[in-house]
């Protein structure tokens, strides 16, 4: 299975975040919404999880 990758860096902010999470999607979208709760303010919902989804890309593994 491909590990997926939440980058804060790719979502601008005014705090300049530099968190990123790797890991398989579900935990990944888990661990995205909680931070995007607790560090940027967000509110947990549907739209939100959708809009993390939807970012996510496939870790890129070196050669």
């Amino acid at each position: 299975m491909t590990r997926k990758v939440a980058d804060c860096r790719k979502t601008p902010s005014i705090m300049n975040c530099t968190l990123t999470i790797t890991g398989e999607e579900e935990e990944v979208v888990q661990a995205a919404a909680e931070h995007a709760v607790s560090v940027h303010g967000h509110t947990d919902s549907i739209d939100l999880r959708t809009m993390i989804r939807e970012s996510l890309e496939d870790e890129k593994v070196p050669a």
